[in-house]
């Protein structure tokens, strides 16, 4: 039996174990590149707010490239050779996580909020000691009312280890830590049966209870911000992986960050994913194949 949407919204009021993820676009001024302080605040104020009510949460950020090249006053990566650009890129993660952090320590600490920061790259997921690892600090942050920074380790990671999105990373801290629930907070307000830019006779989809092939075909790799790096493509692998390891999912509009306690409180806001958990689903073997046609 298929629960209505009203049904499915109420449950969420009792989700525990939350991970939200947030993009680059949402974090900057899209005419300077300067970081959003005030959209900051809010977002940090959401999150003591939601593990005040006894709620465990897991933030997954973007912004630390980005962040390091405004730092730098670096406006693109110059056209070099594969290996430099990847150097300039990992250099620019290095500064700009750094800030990113300190950013979010400060913000956290007003709220006495103490946060931690986790950096990951496939092989925490791939490699088995190292995934065990990552779930034990997981679980023994959460259950010290730690609130955990999640991001892709740029300094480090390579096309071969990389995740490459935070839409993706973001599902797989879902499924990895049995979270009971995913919002992703973009720039758009949720799915459509196709791009709202371009087609003004695209439908918002309230809720999806199955991904089929067809749905999954939708996904263009096309966003409204040149800072990020997920479209749409990149929230259906998310849910894919959200859903079928048993999380729920929500895609909602970062323009207001006041629509996570809206979704908390049940009310309907965004696209709901229906998890649905999938036995023959193995997320080490789906990490492992990322990136692979």
């Amino acid at each position: 039996m298929v629960c209505s949407v009203s049904n499915l919204r109420e449950l969420i009021k009792d989700k525990k174990r939350i991970v939200v993820k947030i993009g680059s676009s949402s974090l900057q001024h899209a005419e300077t590149g300067d970081m959003d302080y005030i959209r900051l605040e809010k977002l940090v104020r959401e999150l003591c707010d939601i593990r005040n009510q006894g709620k465990e949460v897991v933030l997954v950020t973007s912004g630390a490239i980005a962040a390091g090249r405004k730092a730098v006053n670096l406006k693109d990566f110059p056209t070099r050779t594969q290996a430099e650009a990847m150097a300039v890129k990992q250099a620019c993660s290095a500064i700009g996580q750094a800030r990113l952090m300190m950013t979010y320590q400060k913000l956290f600490a007003e709220y006495n909020q103490v946060a931690a920061q986790i950096l990951m790259t496939k092989n925490t997921i791939v490699d088995n000691l190292n995934r065990y690892n990552a779930h034990n600090t997981f679980s023994q942050l959460l259950a010290m009312g730690v609130i955990p920074i999640v991001n892709e380790n740029d300094t480090v990671a390579t096309y071969e280890i990389e995740i490459g999105d935070n839409d993706t990373l973001s599902a797989i801290v879902a499924a990895l830590i049995d979270a009971d629930l995913l919002i992703l907070l973009s720039d758009i307000d949720g799915l459509y049966t196709d791009d709202p830019r371009q087609n003004p006779d695209a439908r918002f989809i309230e809720q999806v209870d199955e991904l089929t092939d067809e749905l999954m075909g939708m996904g263009k790799a096309s966003t409204g911000s040149n800072v990020g790096t997920g479209g749409m493509n990149t929230k259906l692998i998310a849910a894919k992986i959200a859903t079928s390891s048993d999380v729920d999912m929500v895609i909602a509009n970062s323009k207001d960050i006041g629509v996570l306690h809206r979704i908390l409180a049940g009310k309907n806001e965004g696209t709901l994913f229906v998890a649905h958990r999938d036995e023959n689903f193995d997320l080490p073997e789906f990490v492992e194949n990322l990136h692979k046609d």
